[in-house]
Order: structure tokens, then sequence, then C-alpha cells
């Protein structure tokens, strides 16, 4: 049996290879995990995604599963808890960032009736289609996150700068950014 052609970029972890052909690029629409995404991709600022991936169950459990309500209403105590959590990313910024985006969030979901409408908005409502023959052709951010970078930060949002904002409509399948020879490219086109 053949290997499969993948894009590359994740290495030979199981776990990185997990990611790259079940989750990165399939259209997300589910409220909880579009807030789970927005909330990792910050914490992943300045490092490497498989470190976030390899913490991505204990901060489920640490976030009370990304619910946005719970994390929202976080005090003191709970930022403290989170800080001793060697689980996670313990960076004091990242875990006040966390609720406070979650705060945006919920005030997004009441003002657009969901989240999911929001930011689909900003590829009008549809995956785009990029066809990219290497890595290096990707480019780390489009005018379509810089837009939603710069509407995320005026409501409050933080850790949301560009690149994070593209690397989110990457994972969250706004963009389909498989190389055409990926396995995936296809499958995630007709999705």
């Amino acid at each position: 049996m053949s290997t499969p052609t993948r894009c590359g970029w994740h290495g030979d972890d199981p776990l990185y290879i997990q990611y790259h052909d079940e989750e990165w690029g399939v259209p997300l629409h589910d409220e909880r995990r579009l807030f789970e995404m927005l909330i990792l991709e910050g914490a992943q600022a300045g490092l490497s995604w498989i470190t976030v991936l390899r913490k991505r169950e204990a901060y489920r459990q640490a976030f009370d599963y990304f619910d946005p309500v719970k994390v929202a209403a976080y005090g003191e105590d709970k930022v403290a808890e989170l800080l001793a959590n060697a689980g996670i990313i313990r960076n004091r910024a990242k875990i006040r960032a966390a609720i406070g985006n979650a705060q945006a969030f919920l005030a997004v979901q009441k003002e657009f009736g969901s989240f999911d409408a929001y930011i689909w908005q900003f590829v009008g409502g549809q995956p785009l289609q990029n066809q990219y023959q290497t890595l290096k052709d990707i480019p780390a951010e489009t005018p379509e996150s810089q837009a939603m970078s710069k509407d995320l930060k005026k409501r409050g949002f933080r850790f949301v700068g560009p690149t994070i904002c593209y690397a989110h409509m990457q994972a969250t399948g706004m963009v389909n950014d498989h190389l055409v020879d990926c396995f995936r490219y296809k499958q995630v086109s007709s999705d």
C-alpha cells in the first residue's frame, strides 16, 4: 500500500499527520469548536502548532471543553489554577486573552446570531479554494485575514493578528490550503 501524498508541513509525527488528514482545512461551523480553535491559535503565538496540538486535550479539560459561557466567567481563582496547570501553556497574557475572547465571542454571538455567521463572512460564507503548488507559495496572511484581524481587535479580541487569523482560517476550512497534489485537496474542496 503506497503512502498518500500529503502537504508535508506535518513531518512524521502521527498526531500531526492525523490532524492534517482529518481536521485541517475541513469547513467548521460548530460554535464551540470555532471558539476552541480561536483560543488554541492564540495560544500558539510564538510556538509551533504541534506544541499546542499535544496539549489540546489538557486545554479542553482546563477550559471546560471550551464552553465560552463558562470561560467568560473565569475569575482570579481560575486564572491562578490555569497558571499552575502544567498541561497547558502557562502564559498569563494568553490565559487572560482567552477569557476576554470568550466575552467578546459571546457578544458576537448576540450581535450576529452565531459566531459562525460572523466569522465566515470574511470569505463570503464559502471556503476559498486556493491552488498552491508548494509550501512556500502559501502566504502567512491575506487581505481576508487582515480584515478579520482588524475587526476582531475592534471587538476586543486579543492574540488575533493577521497571521493567527490566517492560521485559524486554514484550520477551520475557511480556506483550502492543502497543496494541489495532496490527497486531501480534492476531498476538502468537495466538503
